[in-house]
């Protein structure tokens, strides 16, 4: 059974027997929208059992065979109902999202968890960046003063990204940020997009918010590495990675949230330059082969994988990409009649097939069918979430800045005891709050007191 948020429900006209059925939303009416995503919000949270006695916060069950979902999702859920309240004004959420977000930030508060170290990967800690990056632009409720805070905590992961333990020394793929963390891990010798574009994202984000050109120029070399690495195509397709030691032969696969980082990324840089061409040409090029390939007749579609077999990681890739083009439009205003109505035709896919589970309105992955696929998932639920509040974005606030009434508090040597910094471009005043001096950091503690996972 699903597990009811009454007072919400109650508001909007849902309570008790009023909602059971299949989803139904119209599109044109953003109230209908909003009372649509509480329902999806609320069966999203069906999948999450770190609020009970006796389970781990912030994380959904697993990893497999424990469950089906891998740590970077329980960070990527956040993110999805961060937007989700923004979007919606609905706070019910936020003191779960508080105790999430702070839970997983480990000892180092550089979301380097102890219990899942082992297996990290670059891209799954720049995850749990990512929302924390989100909480500082939306102005999200601060965390107590003796706690870490949302763009400290940004930072920290930034900065560790950026020392040369996490990088490829030398060659063809110098600079590029490894899959994994350590050396033991499967994939480390893998220079995969999404952790360079997870970087790159964050470092674009830092530089808007903070307005230091440190981040921005660590952004921009991340950007064109990618693409010198034919990573991006001359046809701008996106790529999955390559291996060591040139990086030269290709995994083509291409998947929607590779994509659509890179190019939410690339509008954050838009607009933090005021328009500059270059970052201009990149945005159109991004998201005009983003909607050829991810959203054949406007409606979302994982060409990589969904015509055969999605993992559970695959499985949650819409609802990011709907977010992120969600984003895009309030950043480099421009593109809305561009992203608009796929999004909208996207969505209307996406709500009519939920017609599954108990209460007759779970989602599932294939919306191009018209009708439900008998799964069901926090991915799939994730999903439609992120298509139906991606539709409220254009009349919500933008991402906040420093300057424009964020209060996030940063700190320069986050993620480091000793700090080995490089010379930075000056502090403008827009790094008030601490945050902007951003540093080509190594946690030489954290990466000390976790040295010997990494030995053979």
């Amino acid at each position: 059974m699903v597990r009811l948020f009454t007072p919400l429900l109650a508001v909007l006209g849902l309570a008790a027997g009023g909602v059971y059925g299949a989803l139904e939303a119209n599109l044109d009416d953003p109230e209908s929208i909003k009372k649509a995503a509480a329902l999806v919000a609320e069966d999203l949270l069906t999948f999450y059992h770190g609020d009970e006695p006796g389970n781990v916060p912030g994380i959904l069950p697993g990893p497999p065979p424990d469950g089906d979902y891998y740590w970077w999702q329980g960070g990527a859920m956040w993110g999805a109902l961060l937007d989700y309240r923004h979007s919606t004004g609905d706070k019910q959420f936020d003191d779960m999202i508080s105790e999430a977000l702070l839970f997983q930030v480990g000892p180092n508060a550089d979301y380097m968890p102890p219990n899942w170290t082992a297996s990290m990967g670059n891209d799954d800690q720049a995850f749990w960046a990512l929302s924390a990056m989100l909480a500082t632009e939306l102005g999200f409720t601060d965390p107590p003063d003796d706690q870490p805070q949302w763009l400290a905590l940004a930072q920290a992961v930034f900065n560790e990204q950026t020392h040369e333990d996490r990088r490829v020394p030398s060659g063809r793929c110098e600079w590029g940020l490894r899959w994994q963390v350590y050396p033991s891990n499967n994939g480390y010798n893998y220079i995969n997009t999404i952790a360079n574009a997870c970087y790159f994202n964050i470092g674009a984000r830092l530089a808007r918010y903070t307005e230091n050109s440190t981040y921005a120029d660590l952004a921009t070399r991340t950007f064109e590495l990618v693409h010198d690495l034919g990573y991006i195509s001359d046809k701008w397709d996106v790529y999955d990675g390559a291996h060591l030691p040139d990086c030269s032969s290709i995994n083509k696969a291409q998947f929607s949230y590779n994509a659509a980082m890179l190019l939410q990324g690339a509008a954050f840089m838009y607009n933090y330059t005021d328009g500059d061409q270059a970052w201009k040409d990149r945005v159109d090029n991004l998201l005009t082969r983003t909607i050829e390939v991810f959203f054949p007749d406007s409606i979302a579609y994982e060409p990589s994988c969904e015509a055969a077999k999605c993992n559970a990681d695959m499985l949650s890739f819409k609802g990011y990409t709907a977010r992120w083009l969600g984003t895009v439009m309030q950043i480099a205003p421009y593109t809305r009649d561009t992203i608009y109505p796929v999004l909208k035709a996207s969505a209307q896919a996406a709500v009519k097939q939920c017609t599954g589970g108990d209460n007759g309105r779970f989602c599932g992955f294939h919306w191009s069918t018209g009708t439900f696929d008998n799964t069901v998932g926090a991915g799939q639920q994730m999903n439609v979430l992120g298509a139906l509040v991606s539709l409220l974005s254009p009349d919500v606030p933008a991402p906040l800045t420093n300057a424009t009434g964020g209060t996030s508090v940063g700190d320069v040597n986050a993620g480091s005891d000793e700090p080995l910094v490089p010379t930075f471009a000056p502090i403008t005043g827009g790094d008030k709050a601490g945050a902007g001096i951003l540093t080509a950091i190594l946690i030489a503690g954290a990466l000390s007191s976790f040295a010997w996972m990494s030995l053979d």
